[in-house]
């Protein structure tokens, strides 16, 4: 016997672990059977979990902090109770910006943040108008931890807008936006479709950065109910075998059918294998470990940090935001499943500097 497992997803390449758990039985054999429901927006998945129509869902990483601090929702409190992603995120320009870039001399090699970024301001003419995927989620804090260093202060340079991940490319070819940052493979559908180029990952911001989590009601991370512990076992599961390069192909066919993602193998196989395209003329660049579904316990400083960003920006009380911060990573309670796994073993947890040297590692409440 197992249990019906309600759970919710985006169609995103970070949904990997989700659905390779479901398609390769990791969950049959941890006692729980995944009926996984895709939605449509960040905001109907955290009210999916807060309303208690799915009992876990993929979330934005600062998803669980918004709602903690006030700002995201009438629902309950969440909890990230695992990471299922770290980075797989890309920053992607329109045809315009993309011209104005080549002709101030910017070679688009797709590693050095700060030139990027600089070059981008350069090319801007008034401030620029970003996307993101949700107000509340780490594209949003990578721009704005990216382009406040770069000397480009939000909201006078930078107008973030919200746009739901698979019209990013209709935004950029209607003129609406200059740039974008989005989880994959939705900035490589804007190269294939000619209407973007994409500027630079995420990891080169922020190698390492936790981007999507499991979240579920606070309560029942409290009381931690077998189905939930069986769950987290199963993404453990489907993240190892992800991390086999072998398995690639596989991974690929799984997430771009009709019930997943619904692109092209060889557009998953980009963000799976590091190995971008990054202009329609085909332009290519190589990023390793672009995305990483290995990282899986919820670290306490990168929600430290993710509490800070949101209260400076808020106008909220940086200690107190840290503290409710630290208290939605439920690092104790992953722990205490994963570690009785047999053949577990631990893995870093990521690199802790950005590109201009912060340490994320650093910011903990007292």
């Amino acid at each position: 016997m197992t249990t019906h497992l309600p759970v919710g997803f985006l169609p995103l390449i970070d949904a990997a672990p989700l659905i390779v758990a479901r398609e390769m039985g990791f969950d049959r054999a941890e006692g729980v059977t995944l009926d996984l429901r895709r939605a449509h927006s960040w905001s109907a998945l955290r009210d999916m979990v807060s309303f208690g129509q799915v009992m876990a869902a993929q979330m934005l990483a600062p998803m669980p902090v918004a709602t903690a601090l006030g700002l995201s929702g009438a629902g309950g409190p969440l909890a990230a109770v695992a990471v299922l992603s770290t980075n797989g995120e890309v920053i992607g320009v329109s045809r315009r910006i993309e011209e104005r870039l080549r002709a101030n001399g910017h070679g688009f090699d797709f590693h050095d943040a700060r030139a990027a970024g600089l070059a981008l301001i350069a090319a801007a003419n008034g401030p620029l108008r970003i996307g993101v995927p949700f107000p509340f989620s780490m594209h949003a804090e990578l721009l704005y931890h990216w382009l406040t260093a770069l000397g480009l202060p939000a909201p006078a340079g930078v107008d973030i807008r919200t746009v739901p991940p698979p019209l990013m490319a209709a935004a950029l070819a209607a003129e609406e936006l200059d740039a974008f940052c989005v989880g994959e493979p939705w900035g490589s559908m804007a190269v294939e479709n000619g209407s973007g180029a994409l500027l630079l990952p995420g990891a080169a911001i922020w190698p390492g950065a936790p981007e999507k989590v499991l979240g579920v009601r606070a309560d029942l991370a409290d009381t931690a109910p077998e189905p939930l512990c069986g769950l987290i076992r199963a993404l453990w599961r489907a993240g190892e075998w992800l991390a086999d390069p072998s398995h690639r192909t596989s991974a690929c066919a799984m997430l771009s059918g009709r019930d997943y993602l619904e692109v092209p193998d060889e557009v998953i196989d980009r963000a799976l294998s590091g190995h971008l395209t990054i202009t329609p003329r085909g332009d290519s660049r190589s990023v390793p470990g672009f995305v990483d579904f290995t990282r899986y316990t919820p670290q306490p400083q990168h929600a430290a940090w993710i509490g800070t960003q949101l209260a400076a920006r808020m106008g909220l009380d940086r200690t107190s935001a840290r503290a409710a911060a630290v208290a939605t990573f439920r690092t104790d309670l992953h722990s205490q499943i994963v570690h009785a796994i047999p053949g577990y073993q631990m893995r870093p947890s990521g690199f802790a500097r950005s590109f201009d040297g912060q340490d994320f590692s650093a910011d903990l409440p007292e």
